[in-house]
């Protein structure tokens, strides 16, 4: 046999590796064998690609593994694949600590509380085998979530040989910290774009855009429909997303570069022979837009692969990678951070970021509601810069400097959370919580020309209801409504702004990135990568 020759060592590091090698390209050609008959219509069910599991079968005692297999078959009816393998693993890891810590356990009945956080620290301390360190906090709390799981699941079905009440929750796991979207710079994406337009596969490039300007997770993308676009009846490209992660499909505006890009795709595929596939989720068949010799491509190919090419292309590179050849600074996935930060930098209504991004709860949107260091930076400089226009009652005391130290760096930490409709207070904290409800007189008040279009906006509110008062013959009403003009007459004077420019702009609920970044590269008043 081959790996019986003497020479093995100049194709293979091992005899063992290379019958390992033999055994996967064994799969990988039986599976693509069974593609081909199945297009052609001698195979009825649809190929499944069984890699050899890495898994090794759980080593529990008889009645604990009776009880495990149990609850993972019934988790196998409701949950995804990779949820169950995770299940699976909480319960495995568990149990091998169990027999090597406390081997008298035969049964889950037996477990106590004090077992598990026995448990829980020895994850947080332990090497683990691949890397020679601990668990990261992510494990750990899929670990601890895991197991808690097992237990709640198992007391309420009531499961025998369990303890039949919950032995830890989501208290006893670590506390991830929440970290801010990496949104990609403007500056970096002013060389990626071109970069990833200059990719030669018409598959990677139009993969990328969609996730570069909808922000779709990747597992989307790769499962897009071939009649997975159209238009809104203004002409605005629309694409059809499925929910892979949350059950949910969702239809969200498209920019033109990107809709490009997948028509171009649409029309090399739409006219391929190979039978559609049943999609596991919702069990109707499916002709998959992302496919090539009649298989679906992966998301390494389509992401990661390009995506990397396309760092090195525009010089974003960081020490690393296979060869000392360098590593991309930019994954795929941050282009759906940098969509939702946009989104949210640009005023978007949170409902409009959880449609687009398609969240499920306000909480995952709200990560991506925070302004960037920029932003906070311009809304600084516009109120406490040097140099600053503003105006109001105590526009005075900041230009002076009558302020005392104090005050100001309560200020520069807290002016962000102050904002009202057309300016901002800068009450302090020593005095107590604002009663005033007209702030346009507030000693406290000021207020920068950003805010000069919704100044003029409510001036015009202002004299529309002060005529409506005065047909209903309201005297008080108009003399108030007439004062409130005023008001705001003598603040866009002191800002140097016309009483007659631009209003503020009603809010458009729609997708922002598709309609505001105008025509292709080389047309008049285009900007890469602006939204």
């Amino acid at each position: 046999m081959f790996s019986e020759r003497e020479d093995l060592h100049r194709f293979y590091p091992s005899a063992q590796g290379y019958r390992d090698n033999a055994s996967k390209q064994w799969v990988t050609h039986l599976h693509q064998l069974q593609v081909v008959l199945f297009h052609r219509g001698q195979v009825a069910a649809q190929p499944r690609k069984l890699m050899p599991s890495w898994k090794p079968p759980m080593d529990l005692p008889p009645r604990m593994l009776a009880v495990a297999q149990k609850w993972l078959a019934a988790r196998k009816l409701t949950d995804a694949p990779s949820t169950v393998d995770k299940l699976e693993l909480a319960v495995r890891v568990f149990g091998v600590w169990l027999g090597e810590n406390h081997p008298e356990i035969t049964t889950f009945a037996d477990v106590t509380r004090e077992h598990c956080l026995g448990w829980i620290g020895h994850i947080a301390q332990a090497p683990t085998e691949r890397t020679g360190k601990p668990l990261g906090v992510m494990s750990r709390i899929q670990r601890i979530s895991g197991l808690s799981q097992f237990f709640r699941d198992t007391a309420v079905w009531q499961y025998a040989d369990v303890p039949g009440h919950t032995l830890i929750g989501t208290g006893d796991a670590p506390k991830y910290p929440q970290k801010v979207p990496r949104f990609i710079p403007d500056h970096e994406l002013d060389k990626l774009m071109p970069a990833i337009e200059a990719l030669a596969c018409p598959f990677q490039r139009a993969a990328l855009l969609v996730a570069r300007w909808p922000g779709a997770r990747r597992t989307e993308i790769q499962r897009l429909p071939i009649d997975c676009l159209d238009r809104y009846p203004d002409g605005t490209s629309r694409l059809r997303l499925s929910g892979r992660k949350t059950y949910r499909e969702r239809v969200v505006p498209l920019h033109e570069d990107a809709a490009t890009a997948l028509q171009t795709v649409i029309d090399l595929r739409k006219n391929a022979p190979e039978r559609p596939f049943t999609d596991e989720r919702t069990g109707e068949e499916v002709r998959y837009l992302f496919m090539s010799h009649r298989k679906l491509l992966s998301t390494y190919y389509l992401f990661e692969t390009p995506i990397q090419d396309a760092c090195k292309a525009a010089g974003l590179v960081r020490p690393g990678g296979r060869g000392g050849a360098g590593r991309g600074t930019v994954s795929a996935h941050r282009f759906r951070h940098t969509v939702g930060t946009q989104l949210a930098e640009r005023g978007a209504k949170l409902h409009t970021i959880m449609k687009v991004l398609g969240h499920t709860s306000v909480s995952m949107a709200l990560v991506y509601a925070q302004v960037s260091d920029q932003e906070v930076l311009h809304g600084y400089r516009a109120v406490l810069g040097p140099g600053a226009m503003i105006a109001g009652p105590a526009a005075e005391e900041l230009r002076t400097g009558a302020l005392p130290d104090t005050s100001i760096d309560w200020l520069k930490t807290n002016f962000l959370k102050t904002e009202l409709e057309l300016g901002r207070c800068l009450r302090l904290p020593a005095e107590g919580p604002c009663e005033c409800d007209l702030y346009l007189t507030c000693a406290k008040f000021v207020t920068t020309p950003d805010y000069a279009p919704r100044l003029r906006t409510r001036r015009r509110v202002e004299q529309t209801l002060a005529l409506d008062a005065a047909e209903r013959g309201w005297d008080r009403e108009v003399e108030r409504h007439r004062c409130t003009s005023q008001r705001i007459e003598k603040l866009l004077a002191d800002l140097n702004e016309p009483l007659d420019g631009p209003d503020e702009s009603p809010e458009v609920d729609r997708f922002e990135l598709s309609l505001q970044a105008p025509g292709r590269p080389g047309d008049p008043g285009f900007q890469r990568g602006a939204p």
